[in-house]
């Protein structure tokens, strides 16, 4: 029997999303600590480059269909690992702020092709049936970009220093993710003979129509609260997670942060692996959600001690709080699922993605401009992070339960 290549495009996909998020989201923690040890800029200023960084990458996924029209997504993907490269030597190597604001434009702008549109445009041709499990498994790269990448880029930088760790680490994805493009990513099934999920050609699964009229989402509840949830959550996350590394560094030392980081995606592997095997079918995701963030909370909890001098809560707080990383971006499309129409399913995630990538781009400045204001007032930056994350959280889990229960038509 032949083999069924669509594997080879998911093992290739969860590849590209490794570097994409090891160098996109991953990656800015240990870049604002650099960039201000080399310069001595207020981490004010550097936590503004981040959230340019993500902003960016916010409207580029939102042009990316055009992009994808335009060049296709071999092409498109190409240029982005080579902006991405550039972007982060580009941070490496900047002595005025404009060129690191011009870096973060061009990181975004990198990163945003690497990411989830990515996946689904080089994943979701090959499977119908198995599309789920296939892009959960391509997925998978991106938690493995934070286990991976976060040690890499500490010990290279440590090492070599931040410009030859930019050069050597980006050298590498560009060989790598040109040759996945050439000889796996630019396949499709008619290409070598397939038909989507292996199957022979007379019993392929159909394409569903996905042309009904969506529903009226501005006054819909069951939306809103979501997109409100998804978006508040990862806020918070991403605020925390872009000043984490430098807030650890101080008490347990350039190396074991870097580690410590490592372990809390792999604690995001496990919460997501748990949740998905220990929940009912018939469990109410909303409240699943909701759990998932109690943990954090928990997690923010003891970062507050643990930043103020104790190793082992710093590091219970760490894992905790990387507990639910992976939750908050995959539960909430599993809520669409059980909460939408089948055929609307796609394009209200869309939506609710779009939504909190444009608000959680903000955050890295955000928390920079809390920590500026806690050290004017003489308060201890890491515990007051911490606590204003698990706020956030509380808040995010009110927007998730307030949603239960209520009908998607608009």
């Amino acid at each position: 029997m032949k083999y069924f290549f669509g594997w080879r495009v998911v093992v290739s996909a969860s590849t590209v999303a490794m570097f994409g998020w090891g160098f996109g989201l991953y990656g800015p923690p240990i870049y604002l600590q650099s960039v201000i040890e080399r310069t001595g800029w207020p981490v004010a200023l550097v936590s503004a480059a981040v959230t340019v960084h993500f902003l960016v990458g916010a409207i580029t996924v939102a042009s990316m269909p055009a992009l994808y029209g335009r060049f296709g997504a071999t092409r498109t993907t190409a240029f982005g690992v080579v902006a991405l490269a550039a972007g982060v030597l580009g941070w490496s190597v900047s002595s005025h702020p404009a060129f690191l604001f011009l870096s973060a434009c061009v990181t975004g702008c990198g990163w945003a092709t690497m990411g989830a549109v990515a996946l689904n445009g080089f994943v979701s041709p090959w499977f119908v049936r198995r599309r789920p499990f296939a892009l959960s498994l391509a997925y998978n790269g991106a938690t493995l970009g934070g286990v991976v990448m976060t040690p890499a880029w500490v010990l290279t930088i440590n090492a070599l220093d931040f410009a030859g760790a930019a050069l050597v680490i980006g050298s590498i994805m560009i060989a790598v993710v040109f040759t996945l493009l050439a000889v796996v990513l630019s396949k499709r099934p008619h290409d070598v003979g397939q038909c989507p999920d292996g199957d022979p050609a007379e019993v392929a699964a159909p394409r569903q129509d996905t042309d009904r009229p969506m529903p009226k989402l501005r006054r819909n509840r069951a939306f809103l609260t979501l997109a409100a949830g998804m978006s508040i959550g990862l806020f918070g996350q991403v605020g925390l997670l872009a000043h984490l590394y430098s807030l650890l560094r101080p008490i347990l030392g350039e190396i074991n942060s870097g580690y410590l980081l490592s372990g809390a995606t792999a604690s995001a592997v496990l919460g997501r692996s748990l949740f998905g095997w220990l929940m009912p079918p018939g469990a109410d995701r909303r409240t699943m959600a909701a759990l998932s963030y109690g943990v954090q909370i928990i997690g923010c909890l003891c970062l507050i001690a643990g930043l103020n001098g104790s190793d082992l809560l710093a590091i219970a707080g760490v894992m905790l709080f990387g507990f639910g990383i992976g939750n908050a971006t995959s539960l909430p499309p599993l809520i669409v699922q059980v909460e939408f129409p089948e055929v609307q399913v796609q394009k209200v995630v869309s939506l609710v993605v779009s939504a909190s990538q444009g608000t959680f781009a903000f955050a890295p400045a955000i928390f920079g401009l809390l920590r500026e204001t806690g050290n004017s007032l003489s308060f201890a930056e890491g515990p007051v992070l911490a606590a204003d994350t698990a706020a956030i959280f509380a808040v995010a889990i009110c927007c998730f339960l307030s949603g239960r229960g209520k009908p998607s038509d608009g």
